[in-house]
């Protein structure tokens, strides 16, 4: 096998891994306050919840939100069309 159809096939499979992550667990651990939920505030040195993650300790995962984007868009496009659709047959 050439190098490059190594290189071409570990990225093919690492992007259908990372595809299969988004959608079976669409959530992971929050970079803030690494998955807790709380973050220490320096200034009081007292715990507060977390803002980015409000409190869950989760964030959306990147290719989840590009999916979920994508999709709305597409929905909203269908429903326009069929909206569309229903004006021009009356």
């Amino acid at each position: 096998m050439t190098p490059e159809l190594i290189v071409t096939a570990t990225l093919i499979a690492a992007t259908l891994i990372y595809v299969l992550l988004c959608w079976i667990l669409p959530f992971g651990r929050c970079r803030a306050c690494s998955g807790t939920g709380n973050r220490r505030i320096l200034l009081l040195r007292r715990v507060t919840f977390c803002r980015r993650c409000k409190g869950s300790g989760l964030r959306l995962r990147i290719g989840r939100r590009l999916y979920n984007t994508v999709h709305d868009a597409r929905a909203q496009a269908d429903a326009a069309a069929q909206t569309k659709t229903r004006e021009t047959t009356r």
